[in-house]
């Protein structure tokens, strides 16, 4: 059985945190904070403006060699200007649970992402993941 993984970043950054929250929530901004590698393309016709708990996004992603992914993941909670989460339903994780926590400091806003995930393929996952 593979590993469940987890990542954890901080941000600092310097804007109130109703302008994170709406720069951050905004469905039509993350491609814009996906890493450009990744070939990151929204595919739903219907995933609206602002996110919200039951939101189903859908996605075509290129993580490896180029190859198009399909991935669809639910918004599963919001908090407005404190957090959300999406989780993985359809798409080329075992497991994807997303937080996005933001908060507001002096000088701005700390955004906290803390992501679980497993990779598919049992020990071959594993090894994957030591070599990317």
């Amino acid at each position: 059985m593979s590993k469940v993984y987890s990542l954890k970043t901080v941000q600092h950054i310097p804007v109130s945190i109703e302008k994170a929250w709406d720069f951050f929530s905004s469905p039509a901004n993350l491609q814009a904070i996906t890493p450009s590698h990744l070939g990151f393309q929204i595919i739903s016709q219907h995933h609206g403006e602002k996110m919200y708990a039951g939101q189903i996004i859908e996605y075509k992603v290129r993580p490896l060699l180029n190859i198009p992914l399909y991935w669809m993941t639910e918004i599963t909670h919001v908090e407005p200007q404190r957090y959300f989460v999406d989780e993985q339903r359809f798409g080329p994780y075992s497991l994807w649970h997303h937080q996005h926590h933001f908060k507001e400091v002096d000088g701005g806003v700390e955004m906290t992402d803390i992501v679980h995930y497993k990779l598919p393929l049992f020990w071959l996952g594993d090894i994957a993941q030591t070599l990317f």
